[in-house]
């Protein structure tokens, strides 16, 4: 199970694996910030190191899965290899000091969390530094309709084959964010046009305010424990169904 930190919030490991431990083996791996390209080249090498999951569950929503970018610290040197750092650059068209930097990030410890320190610093001096997130994640321009379906639906695809060479199923599961209903319908359609199966554990329609952190993002602990036990359900009765033969198991 791979995502970003809408899972990294929004799921209680402990009680996720205890609610599946009679059906499945849950083997999650969430990194902050990360999307789609992180997760493409991520898997490319998860695989090539000799990964063999049944089933691949990806959570993205929708702005994680149509960004252009992969996260320039941790992901260089904890999910790529020096190849995949190469194809990144290829599959973004990366200048060639971009492509540096990536591959600095790769092999250097101090290039890889540069930015760290800087950001901790910014929290201390910046008032309500952690509540600008939302407001630069609303000025973020969104395709919608055949615009969205024409971007994402390629994607997915390709992530499709890739689980499938490896002889896994691929299961895209939708974390809920505030107002993301219409987000929900537009994942869905270009999920089932790219034959990829889709989890929606909870309409996001069903939570109030309440129910997520100050940043109006991801999930708090009230969230949590809803969202937990509505995927482990979701899980159990997605992978074991009479309809998709031979995926129970490891993931």
């Amino acid at each position: 199970m791979l995502g970003n930190s809408l899972l990294l919030d929004g799921v209680d490991e402990a009680q996720l694996q205890e609610l599946t431990s009679g059906t499945l083996h849950v083997y999650p791996i969430f990194l902050e910030g990360t999307g789609y390209y992180d997760w493409l080249h991520g898997l490319r090498r998860l695989f090539r190191e000799g990964a063999r999951p049944q089933v691949v569950v990806v959570g993205l929503e929708v702005n994680t899965s149509l960004e252009n970018s992969v996260r320039e610290e941790y992901v260089p040197m904890l999910l790529f290899d020096a190849r995949d750092v190469i194809a990144v650059a290829s599959d973004l068209h990366l200048h060639r000091t971009e492509t540096s930097s990536l591959l600095l990030a790769h092999y250097s410890a101090f290039w890889d969390t540069r930015s760290i320190p800087r950001r901790r610093i910014l929290r201390r001096m910046v008032p309500e530094f952690d509540n600008l997130f939302p407001v630069i994640r609303k000025a973020q321009a969104v395709p919608r309709g055949v615009a969205f379906e024409s971007e994402a639906t390629p994607r997915l695809r390709t992530l499709r084959e890739l689980c499938g060479t490896h002889g896994a199923a691929l299961i895209l599961l939708i974390p809920p964010t505030p107002s993301s209903e219409s987000a929900v319908r537009e994942m869905t359609g270009a999920a089932r046009k790219a034959g990829v199966e889709v989890l929606v554990p909870i309409e996001p329609t069903a939570l109030s305010e309440r129910f997520y952190q100050p940043d109006a993002i991801h999930l708090n602990p009230e969230g949590a424990a809803l969202f937990t036990p509505a995927l482990a359900a979701d899980l159990s009765r997605t992978i074991r169904s009479p309809s998709s033969p031979g995926r129970a198991g490891g993931f």
